[in-house]
C-alpha cells in the first residue's frame, strides 16, 4: 500500500508535459481469444515503459473505467518522446497496434482509444487530500498544498488568496 500523506498537497513539474490516456473497450466479451491479447499487450508496453524511463515516460500506470474497461494513464516529458515509442518498430507498442489491425479491428469485437493533452507549464491545478502519490504527483513532485495556495484558482494563479470569501477558505470546512 502507498504512504499516505496526510493534510493537503499539490503537484508540481518543471516545464510542459504529456498526458497519455489509452485504453479498451471489450465490445463482445464472450470473444475472449479476441479482447485477451490486446489486453495483455498493454502490460508489456507498461512494464518496457518502466524499465526504461529514458524513453520519457514520467510515470504509468492502470486504471479502470467505469463503462469503458481497462485503461492506461501516462505523463511523458514530451509528445515527441511519446510518438517515438509509438512508431519505433524494437518498441511494443508498434507490433501490438499492427496485430491489432490485423487481427481485431474488423470484428469489432474489442475497441480501442486514446486521448493526448499536451500541457503548457504551470496549465494545470492539482489537489490530494490524505492520499498516496498518484496522477501528477507520482510523475513530479508532491508539495504541500500552500505552496501553491489553498484554493484551485490560486494554484491556477488565476485569483488571490484573500479572495477567497471568510469561512470558505479550504481546512475551514470549505471544499476545494
Amino acid at each position: 500500500m502507498p504512504q499516505v500523506h496526510r493534510g493537503r498537497h499539490t503537484a508540481h513539474i518543471e516545464g510542459d508535459f504529456v498526458v497519455f490516456l489509452i485504453g479498451m473497450h471489450v465490445n463482445r466479451p464472450w470473444r475472449i481469444h479476441r479482447w485477451w491479447p490486446v489486453f495483455r499487450s498493454m502490460f508489456g508496453m507498461v512494464k518496457d515503459l518502466r524499465e526504461h524511463p529514458e524513453k520519457g515516460a514520467l510515470c504509468t500506470y492502470f486504471a479502470l473505467i467505469s463503462g469503458v474497461g481497462p485503461t492506461v494513464v501516462q505523463y511523458w516529458r514530451s509528445f515527441e518522446q511519446l510518438e517515438a515509442f509509438a512508431r519505433k518498430t524494437d518498441d511494443p507498442h508498434l507490433p501490438s497496434w499492427r496485430r491489432y489491425n490485423q487481427r481485431v479491428l474488423k470484428s469489432g469485437d474489442v475497441g480501442i482509444w486514446h486521448e493526448t493533452y499536451l500541457v503548457k507549464d504551470g496549465q494545470y491545478e492539482t489537489v490530494y487530500a490524505n492520499m498516496g502519490r498518484i496522477g501528477l504527483a507520482r510523475a513530479g513532485e508532491l508539495k504541500p498544498v500552500q505552496a501553491k495556495g489553498h484554493t484551485a484558482g490560486r494554484r491556477l494563479g488565476r485569483t488571490a488568496e484573500d479572495d477567497c470569501p471568510a469561512g470558505t477558505r479550504p481546512g475551514d470546512g470549505a471544499p476545494s
